[in-house]
């Protein structure tokens, strides 16, 4: 039984999503750039490629202003490319006003046939620094108008932040129906969780102590609940997997054997995130860790000395790192996002040794999200007007 009630609690499968490093993030040795390994688009899109041909469901494609590639751009180019795994977009809330960004989402949810989920980020703006409590708001008004969008024939909203006269919603109806895109969100703060339990459907959390995990599953499902509401959960971990622990621990150690500290504080300190609530959180578990970085067994803090973020890998055999999975399972996690360095030697690795022994599954299908055939809408079947 999960540890707090959940959306899903039949689902016998998992959502198991890999990593597009659109965001100048892929190593082979961490903190050493290698030209050949840049976020263009020709490697970005391959790694997209080869997690849908090893099965995995979804892949998230981040969101920060570094040199790399811009998420929706990105979403849209490997839409023809593309034809069996999902999207997970990040959307930075504020950042386009709320009804274009809708209409923006209804256009890649068509071309994507209902392959979109979206990563809802509330953060500074590049170059601003804005009170929390003003951010969190505009996510919110944000996110209820997109909600208005995809499920009233009109949107019209009077809030602090936004204000929209009477519109009508045909220009940004999504190819889902039922409730549009499902929202995923991480957040560590008590805005975060009243965000998410309020008005998002899979919480996200990047890898800690177990104990410290159910903790924050059950502060999330109180916000969630106070709304009358339940959620599902994702993690969110890179992977080192290989036939034997010891194969798997001296590659952890491998990717960080020439890793200068300082250039690595670098990385870190330049990232969008680098200041928010969660990346305290995973220095705090590399604190926390033993003299090898190990924060629990088969938890390894080291990858969070380069990186901002999601800062811990699951490091060890196919046996173990199964285990691993099924018992987050068991707690209620029903979304993994997955990646390592680097991306496509890692995809490979875990692609081969792991997902075969996977059941998967695309959320928005386990929703109802996802209609058959083209639904009746603008940019589907509907009568044009």
């Amino acid at each position: 039984m999960s540890v707090v009630p959940i959306t899903s609690p039949d689902l016998d499968a998992c959502e198991v999503s890999w990593f597009a490093a659109l965001c100048s993030d892929d190593y082979q040795f961490l903190g050493v750039p290698d030209g050949d390994l840049r976020s263009s688009w020709e490697h970005c899109s391959d790694i997209v490629k080869r997690a849908e041909g090893h099965g995995f469901r979804n892949i998230l494609c981040p969101s920060s202003y570094q040199v790399g590639q811009d998420t929706l751009s990105f979403v849209a180019g490997c839409a023809t490319i593309t034809d069996r795994i999902n999207f997970l977009a990040a959307i930075r809330c504020g950042e386009m006003q709320p009804v274009m960004l809708a209409r923006t989402v209804a256009t890649l949810d068509h071309m994507l046939k209902g392959r979109l989920t979206l990563n809802v980020i509330s953060s500074d703006f590049p170059g601003e620094v804005a009170d929390s409590a003003y951010r969190y708001r505009r996510s919110h008004e944000v996110v209820e108008i997109l909600r208005q969008a995809w499920t009233r024939d009109h949107i019209e909203y009077a809030g602090e932040v936004y204000q929209i006269a009477k519109l009508t919603a045909d220009p940004a109806r999504p190819y889902q129906q039922n409730g549009g895109p499902l929202l995923y969100f991480g957040g560590y703060s008590p805005d975060a969780l009243e965000l998410c339990g309020a008005q998002c459907d899979v919480y996200l959390m990047w890898p800690e102590p177990k104990e410290v995990l159910v903790k924050r599953m059950q502060d999330v499902h109180a916000r969630a609940e106070a709304h009358g509401r339940t959620l599902d959960y994702g993690l969110r971990v890179h992977m080192i997997v290989r036939d034997t622990e010891a194969e798997a621990r001296d590659y952890a150690d491998h990717i960080v054997s020439r890793l200068d500290d300082e250039y690595g504080k670098l990385i870190r300190d330049r990232a969008h995130d680098s200041i928010s609530l969660g990346v305290a959180h995973q220095a705090r578990a590399r604190e926390l860790a033993d003299q090898f970085g190990y924060v629990e067994p088969n938890l390894w803090t080291g990858i969070g000395r380069a990186r901002s973020g999601c800062g811990a890998a699951l490091v060890g055999s196919v046996d173990q790192v199964l285990s691993r999975i099924e018992e987050y399972q068991k707690m209620g996690i029903r979304a993994f996002i997955f990646s390592g360095y680097p991306h496509l030697d890692e995809c490979d690795h875990f692609g081969t040794k792991v997902m075969p022994q996977l059941k998967t599954c695309s959320l928005p299908h386990a929703y109802g999200r996802v209609p058959a055939t083209t639904p009746a809408t603008p940019l589907g079947t509907g009568v044009r007007r």
